[in-house]
């Protein structure tokens, strides 16, 4: 399974998140997950807001939603009207 599929609203992705990181980053994939760091900790939900701004900053949209695993390292973003391609290429690179 890919870890960025598309969906009604624009597209779908699987990620692991590891908070408390030293600098917000794509890791890269991670199973059939891509994995991210952000400095955010996990309290009052700061690390699922940095996870959708770093998604929506580095694919260039601007909303995005935690849609699945709002309590877990594992979530499913959605990014509204972006499309596959131009997400794959930006987040996993050429």
């Amino acid at each position: 399974m890919q870890p960025i599929r598309s969906s009604p609203r624009g597209v779908l992705v699987d990620v692991l998140v590891q908070p408390n990181a030293s600098r917000a980053e794509i890791v890269g994939l991670h199973g059939d997950r891509l994995k991210v760091r952000v400095t955010a900790q996990p309290r009052r939900r700061a690390a699922n807001a940095a996870v959708v701004d770093l998604l929506t900053s580095i694919v260039g949209v601007r909303r995005g939603e935690v849609v699945g695993g709002m309590t877990s390292r594992a979530k499913t973003i959605e990014l509204v009207d972006a499309d596959v391609v131009t997400a794959t290429k930006r987040l996993l690179g050429p």
